[in-house]
């Protein structure tokens, strides 16, 4: 028996508006922007969901009812539950309903989306706790699985998974850490008993990623052919696991490219080889003895070409902010404000670093189209603006978060907000070249 894992990770962030070297002590709102609409969540939110969220919701959940033998599994951010909650609580109804068939599994993850394993163990407890209850409280349940931000993962994220009971953890099938084994296997860590699901990258990125690529050797991918290919590990495989981001339908490939009609007809295709079904993350965990074990003592990530963190850490911009922000959560928790460390920890979003990502070519063309600023600098800008005013509300613990702030920010701060130019290597492409937008219509 071969099954397919089909797993989605559903997130937004909270994107910081264009906060001034001049607001800094005067106001603390740092994501609600009502002009342009890239930096507006709830035109971003609205917009996503009528591409995305709902249609796709709407047909999942009629193909679940259409076949029974169909199983999901998916992971929401807290950010992006928040904000359905507000701007679109009819959505969160259908994914209610889905959750309800029994055949939906939720998996957990940290609330806000951010890298804090990397860098607050504690930290990053507090948000995958807070995340649970997040889920208890609006589908019912209590996620058994996990996946790590961007399935950023090292041993060690594994040997902590197990000491929480955690079944499986999410990670990229990457070759450098498989060798010549297949992404089709389950495995297991070097220590403790999690298992450990890998994502075949190839399979999956051809939906993700060529699915719409009219000079791709696949094209056009129909649900026949790409149920060819899976079936093709049946004698090699136990699972074959497609992890995409949920945004795929609809936002990334607009329904015109034929998303949606591949996605209907895909479970009859796959469910025409009889020796083939669907599992959720748990299942497969549990279905599976793992076949070996799998060594990652350095982070891999599903992201870009070099698959590490390099999106969100790979410039001086981007180490420099992460560095800060982590570097203050005593101070923060000590001041036992609600409002202060709930905008901290909407500052640990890791989409807040990915847009410092100063990358080109075939990467940066993926940076730049999701990046609402016109340029990594003004991402680093608006950030440390927004850090410089957090760290006064930290020293004034007591002033009214609405009430303007007439002291001095930090000078290191304000300092690096105001005058800190990064250095030209890396925000300018190489030489006759240019980081092109990929051919994707705007939004």
């Amino acid at each position: 028996m071969l099954s397919v894992c089909l797993y989605f990770h559903v997130h937004q962030p909270y994107r910081v508006r264009r906060y001034r070297i001049f607001d800094v002590g005067h106001s603390h709102d740092y994501f609600t922007h009502a002009g342009e609409e890239n930096l507006n969540n709830e035109w971003v939110l609205r917009k996503v969901t009528n591409k995305c969220y709902r249609p796709a919701g709407e047909l999942f959940l009629e193909l679940l009812h259409r076949h029974p033998e169909l199983k999901l599994s998916f992971s929401f951010t807290g950010t992006v539950l928040e904000q359905m909650e507000r701007w679109a609580p009819d959505v969160l109804d259908i994914y209610r309903a889905m959750v309800k068939t029994g055949r939906v599994e939720i998996v957990a993850e940290t609330y806000y989306h951010s890298l804090a394993f990397f860098y607050s163990v504690p930290e990053f407890e507090r948000q995958v706790e807070m995340h649970a209850a997040k889920i208890k409280k609006i589908f019912g349940v209590t996620p058994k699985t996990l996946r790590n931000t961007e399935l950023a993962y090292t041993n060690s994220l594994a040997e902590w998974a197990a000491k929480k009971n955690y079944k499986a953890v999410l990670l990229e099938g990457w070759d450098a850490i498989l060798g010549w084994r297949a992404p089709t296997y389950v495995y297991r860590p070097p220590k403790g008993k999690t298992a450990l699901l890998m994502k075949h990258y190839k399979l999956s990125d051809d939906i993700a990623f060529r699915f719409h690529d009219s000079s791709w050797a696949g094209w056009p991918l129909t649900a026949d052919k790409f149920a060819h290919w899976v079936h093709a590990y049946h004698g090699n495989g136990q699972v074959v696991n497609l992890f995409l981001d949920y945004e795929t339908f609809g936002e990334h490939k607009w329904a015109d490219t034929g998303i949606f009609e591949f996605v209907r007809h895909l479970p009859e295709h796959i469910l025409a080889h009889k020796d083939t079904d669907f599992v959720t993350v748990s299942e497969a965990a549990e279905r599976n003895k793992p076949v070996g074990v799998v060594d990652v003592p350095h982070v891999v990530s599903w992201a870009d070409t070099d698959r590490d963190l390099s999106a969100w850490m790979g410039n001086d911009l981007q180490r420099s902010a992460l560095a800060d922000v982590y570097a203050i959560e005593d101070q923060v928790m000590a001041t036992k404000d609600d409002a202060i460390i709930e905008d901290w920890r909407k500052l640990q979003t890791s989409d807040h670093f990915y847009y410092m990502c100063t990358k080109w070519f075939n990467d940066g063309d993926i940076h730049a189209y999701f990046n609402p600023y016109e340029s990594p600098y003004n991402a680093y800008i608006a950030y440390r603006n927004a850090l410089a005013d957090l760290m006064l509300r930290i020293e004034k613990p007591k002033a009214s978060t609405k009430a303007p702030v007439k002291t001095k920010a930090p000078p290191k701060l304000l300092a690096r907000a105001k005058a800190a130019a990064p250095p030209k290597k890396l925000l300018a492409p190489a030489k006759g070249k240019s980081p092109a937008r990929p051919a994707r219509k705007k939004a």
